[in-house]
């Protein structure tokens, strides 16, 4: 079941930022040649206008033609040539770049803002909203990797109920009076609540998991459901789009930093087969979380595609960018082996990312 969601969001995603490319180059009169749902081979196509719409085996994702895009002796001389990518401004190539990006967060905005109008997750600490948040909680907001929390299977999303200690228990327990609980006592039981299922389980705290004190590796707040109306729904959900976005990128430059001084940790990165494990608990806790892991997935893919890498999106605008400061095209054969050698990083990378996916199955 994991896999299939898995597949479905992959392909909602993917679709999205094509579609956004589809559109820009539409409207910037650039001819499409074929837009694609999934990847060859082709099962079913119908040509409309000049553009053939088709539906291929392998669902996951789908793809767009730009007349132009890889510059051949067609688009550079042809009858058509005046349509194609490659002879339309560098503003309206940067925009037809852009637009899968931009695509990929409007879809972002539109799911977290359809949360918020279904009630999603929220802090009941928020200066704006937490007044109007319903049946808060002391939840868990974050695991850290290999914790005493993690090992003893405690998600972010549960609920903590009470937690005991031989005597000693906390019931209704708030971010302050558990973290000083946990600290004081060397084993403990955590209640909590997932999805509908109460459950416990004996989790042992220890020194160095943060500093100062004994901990078991969670971050927590008080959180419960927040529910608005439409107007409020979007603009709610246009602030932690902008928010999400924001720490996605951040992140992602402190990532990449760290891989120039010897300090990044590839254990903190999930490839497919983490997000099928991820996609799978989040279903489990409900529609709205499951939406809410696709929104934050989406800004992921827009924010990493940012990236001046190239065979990535934003790699192809420093291209535009370069052609633009230098006031000549640079030769297709340059971006296309560039292109080529990014895509084979891309790959190993993805490698990686998944064989650390398998271990971390593996040593559970």
């Amino acid at each position: 079941m994991s896999i299939f969601l898995f597949i479905i969001i992959l392909a909602v995603l993917i679709l999205a930022h094509e579609f956004g490319h589809f559109i820009a180059a539409k409207r910037a009169g650039i001819r499409v040649d074929e837009f694609g749902i999934g990847f060859p081979p082709r099962i079913w196509k119908k040509k409309v206008g000049e553009t053939t719409y088709s539906l291929n085996a392998f669902p996951v994702g789908g793809f767009v033609k730009i007349f132009g895009e890889n510059p051949d002796e067609e688009s550079m001389h042809g009858k058509d040539a005046k349509r194609s990518f490659v002879h339309k401004s560098k503003w309206v190539q940067a925009w037809v770049v852009g637009a899968g990006i931009i695509f990929n967060l409007l879809l972002a905005w539109v799911l977290i803002s359809v949360g918020f109008m279904a009630g999603l997750p929220f802090s009941a600490e928020d200066e704006k909203y937490g007044a109007r948040v319903e049946g808060a909680a002391l939840t868990v907001t974050q695991v850290m990797s290999g914790s005493p929390a993690e090992i003893a299977g405690i998600k972010s999303g549960d609920y903590i109920l009470a937690l005991y200690a031989g005597a000693d228990t906390l019931e209704d327990p708030k971010v302050s009076t558990a973290q000083k609980f946990i600290s004081s006592h060397e084993e403990l039981t955590f209640a909590y609540m997932r999805g509908k299922d109460i459950r416990t389980v004996i989790v042992r705290p220890e020194d160095g998991v943060v500093d100062g004190r004994r901990a078991i590796g969670i971050s927590m707040d008080n959180a419960g459901t927040l529910k608005l109306p439409v107007h409020e729904a979007l603009y709610a959900g246009a602030l932690t789009t902008a928010s999400f976005t924001w720490a996605t990128l951040t992140g992602i430059i402190e990532f990449f930093k760290n891989i120039f001084v010897g300090q990044a940790d590839f254990s903190e990165i999930s490839g497919p087969v983490g997000i099928v494990g991820i996609v799978g608990e989040a279903s489990t806790l409900g529609f709205v979380h499951l939406l809410s892991l696709v929104a934050i997935i989406s800004i992921n893919l827009a924010v990493i595609n940012l990236l001046p890498f190239p065979a990535l999106d934003g790699g192809r605008l420093f291209f535009i960018l370069i052609e633009a400061i230098k006031g000549s095209p640079i030769k297709p054969s340059i971006t296309n082996t560039a292109n080529g050698i990014g895509f084979i990083l891309l790959i190993l990378l993805m490698v990686v990312v998944t064989y650390g996916d398998i271990a971390k199955i593996l040593h559970k």
